[in-house]
């Protein structure tokens, strides 16, 4: 984050990127960071997903770790408690890992259909 940049605007930028992904889908902390302009802030994502106010009611659930990973501790309830927010929605999860459910065509860029289009 540049150092001009008041922190409460990219918080709100990423809630805001949180909030776009749509049932069933997931997205990545790396993508939500680029897509709230805070391209390789990855991190940030988590903890601003801390920060967030309950009252905003993101689907945190849908954010996961590169490779479409769980970043929550395996056996932990909140671990347990995404992977059933994902199940509802029809995402797979099997050994802590989002399993897609499209094959890419050769050439097609797999990313974009596992995750969605770039926003």
């Amino acid at each position: 984050m540049a150092a001009e940049e008041n922190p409460d605007s990219a918080l709100v930028r990423i809630w805001e990127a949180v909030a776009a992904v749509p049932p069933g889908r997931v997205a990545t902390y790396g993508a939500i960071a680029a897509a709230a302009g805070l391209p390789r802030r990855a991190r940030f994502v988590g903890r601003a997903l801390k920060l967030a106010p309950e009252r905003l009611r993101l689907p945190w659930h849908r954010i996961v770790a590169a490779g479409g990973r769980m970043a929550l501790p395996a056996g932990s309830a909140a671990h347990r408690e995404q992977v059933r927010r994902l199940a509802r929605e029809g995402v797979k999860v099997v050994r802590g890992r989002v399993v897609p459910t499209v094959a890419a065509p050769d050439g097609a860029d797999l990313d974009a259909l596992v995750w969605g289009p770039p926003r």
